[in-house]
C-alpha cells in the first residue's frame, strides 16, 4: 500500500505534495525559490572570491597572516551586515507584507554585490559586504514565510524543502562562474582584469527579478487576516512580542541556539573548505611548476627558498587563475551534496519527526566537518569529501526552513524567523574571525595547510549547542502552522 506525504493510502498510487499545487503556487514557490537563489549565489560569490580579492586589494599573498585574518574579517562584516539586515526586514515582510520586503532585499542584495567589484581597499571592500549582508539576511525569512502561509497545509513541508534545495543550485551558479573565469585567468584571457571583480559584477543579475516580483506577488491571504485591526489598518508587529509569551519566548530562544550551531557550522568551519583546498592545492600547483623547472634546467636543485619563491613568480597567475577554477570545483561539489541533504531532510522529518532527524543532522554535520578537514589531502579526496561535507551541512539548513515557520504565529512569522536565524549571527559573526585567529595566531606555526586543519576540528564543538538546544525543542510533526 503506498501512501500521501501528509494522511495515509490514497487510492492504490502515490499522491506527490505536488499535485496540490494550482498555477499560482507554483508562481510562488518558483519566485521565492529564485529569489532565495540568487541570495546563495551572491554569498557563494563572496566565499569563492574573499581569498583572491583580500590577497589583491592587501598586494600580499593568500597565505600571509594579515590576508587570513582580513578574510576573518570581512566574514565577520558581512555576517553582521546579514544579521542586521535579517532583522530589520524580518520586521517589515510581518509589517508591510512578504512581498514588498522582499522585493526590497533582492534590489539590495544584488546593487551592493555589485558595488564590491569596484573596491580600492579592504575598508570600502567590507563595507560593501555589510550592504550587500543586509539584504541577503532579509530575504530568507520573507521568503519561507510566503511559501510556509500560500502553501496547501498538506504540501507545505516538502515545498519548504525545495525552496531551500533551490540555495545549493545558487551556489553551484556560484561554482560554475569561479570555474569559467578561473579558466579565462589561467589561459590569461580576461586582459588584466581580476576574476574576482568580474564575479562580483555579475552578482547585479537578480536585480531583474524585482521586476517579476512588482508584477505579479500578492501577499499571502493568511497574513492579510492576521495583521488586519478592527478599523481596517494593519496592526504592527515588534520584536518585543516575541518576548511576551512564555511559549513564544522559548520558541525563539531555542531556535537561535539552533540556528546559531548550524550558521557557525557552515560560515565559521564549513565555507572555510576553499581556504584548506586552496592550500592544499597551492602547494601541489608550485611543485608542479618546480619539477618542470627541475625536469628542464631552468631551476636548480640547490636553490635557495627565496630563489625558488622568484622562480615561481612569473607563475602565479596562472596559479591563481587554476586556485580559482579549483576552489569553483570544490565549491560544486560542495553544494551539488548539499542538494540532496537539504531535500532529504524533509523527507525523513516527514516520516519520523523533526526532532529525530535533526539530531542525527548535528551529529552528521560535527562527523563530516572535522573528518574533512582532518583528513583531506589529495585532489582525489575532493570528489568524495566535499560532497559528503556538504550533505551534512547543508541538511540542518533545510530543517532550519521547515521547522522555524512550525514555531510562530502567522502576525510574528517573519520576525519569528529572522530572529532565529539572524539574531544567532551576531553571536555567530566573530566564528569566521575566530577561525582565522585560531589557523594563524594559535596554530600558525604548524604551516598554512595544517593551520587550517587545527582550526577547523577545534571549532567542531559548536554543533553540541544545536545538539543541547534540540533536547527543550519542541516536536511539530503533523501540526498546522500555528496562527
Amino acid at each position: 500500500m503506498q501512501f500521501d506525504d501528509a494522511s495515509g493510502p490514497v487510492l492504490g498510487f502515490k499522491r506527490r505534495w505536488y499535485h496540490e499545487l494550482t498555477r499560482y503556487h507554483w508562481f510562488v514557490l518558483i519566485v521565492a525559490a529564485l529569489g532565495w537563489l540568487f541570495d546563495t549565489m551572491d554569498q557563494q560569490l563572496f566565499n569563492l572570491a574573499r581569498s583572491p580579492a583580500i590577497s589583491d586589494l592587501l598586494r600580499l599573498p593568500p597565505s600571509h597572516e594579515d590576508a587570513k585574518q582580513m578574510g576573518g574579517i570581512a566574514t565577520m562584516i558581512f555576517m553582521l551586515g546579514w544579521a542586521s539586515g535579517g532583522i530589520v526586514f524580518g520586521i517589515m515582510g510581518d509589517r508591510i507584507g512578504r512581498a514588498k520586503t522582499m522585493l526590497l532585499t533582492i534590489l539590495v542584495y544584488s546593487i551592493c554585490t555589485g558595488l564590491s567589484a569596484f573596491s580600492i581597499g579592504v575598508l570600502d571592500f567590507a563595507f560593501y559586504r555589510f550592504l550587500t549582508g543586509l539584504g541577503v539576511g532579509g530575504e530568507f525569512a520573507v521568503g519561507v514565510a510566503l511559501v510556509a502561509e500560500v502553501m496547501p497545509e498538506r504540501s507545505r513541508t516538502s515545498a519548504l524543502g525545495a525552496l531551500q534545495a533551490s540555495s545549493a543550485i545558487g551556489n553551484m551558479i556560484a561554482a560554475i562562474i569561479s570555474i569559467i573565469l578561473g579558466e579565462l585567468q589561467a589561459a590569461g584571457s580576461l586582459g588584466g582584469i581580476k576574476a574576482w571583480r568580474l564575479m562580483f559584477v555579475i552578482g547585479t543579475v537578480p536585480a531583474l527579478l524585482a521586476i517579476l516580483i512588482r508584477r505579479r506577488l500578492k501577499e499571502p491571504e493568511r497574513w492579510k487576516t492576521a495583521v488586519a485591526g478592527a478599523d481596517g489598518k494593519i496592526k504592527k508587529p515588534s520584536m518585543f512580542e516575541l518576548f511576551r509569551e512564555p511559549i513564544l519566548r522559548k520558541h525563539a530562544f531555542i531556535g537561535l541556539a539552533m540556528g546559531f550551531a548550524g550558521v557557525v557550522g557552515l560560515w565559521g568551519i564549513g565555507f572555510f573548505s576553499f581556504e584548506l583546498t586552496r592550500a592544499v592545492f597551492r602547494e601541489t600547483f608550485e611543485n608542479q611548476f618546480i619539477q618542470q623547472g627541475l625536469a628542464d634546467g631552468t631551476l636548480a636543485a640547490g636553490f635557495s627558498p627565496d630563489q625558488t619563491r622568484a622562480y615561481l613568480e612569473p607563475f602565479q597567475a596562472a596559479i591563481g587563475g587554476k586556485l580559482t577554477f579549483w576552489a569553483g570545483i570544490v565549491s560544486l561539489l560542495q553544494n551539488l551534496g548539499g542538494f540532496f541533504g537539504i531535500y532529504s531532510f524533509s523527507v525523513v522529518a516527514q516520516r519520523i519527526g523533526r526532532k529525530p532527524t535533526f539530531l542525527i543532522s548535528f551529529l552528521l554535520a560535527m562527523g563530516a566537518t572535522a573528518g574533512t578537514f582532518w583528513f583531506l589531502r589529495h585532489f582525489s579526496d575532493v570528489f568524495w569529501m566535499i560532497p559528503i561535507l556538504g550533505f551534512c551541512q547543508l541538511t540542518l539548513f533545510g530543517g532550519y526552513a521547515i521547522y522555524f515557520p512550525e514555531l510562530f504565529p502567522t502576525r510574528l512569522r517573519s520576525t519569528g524567523i529572522s530572529f532565529c536565524y539572524n539574531v544567532g549571527r551576531f553571536v555567530a559573526a566573530p566564528g569566521s574571525l575566530v577561525l582565522s585567529l585560531l589557523a594563524t595566531s594559535v596554530y600558525g606555526r604548524f604551516g598554512d595547510v595544517m593551520s587550517w586543519r587545527l582550526a577547523g576540528v577545534t571549532m567542531c564543538s559548536v554543533f553540541f549547542v544545536g545538539l543541547i538546544a534540540l533536547i527543550f525543542a519542541p516536536e511539530t510533526k503533523g501540526k498546522p502552522l500555528p496562527e
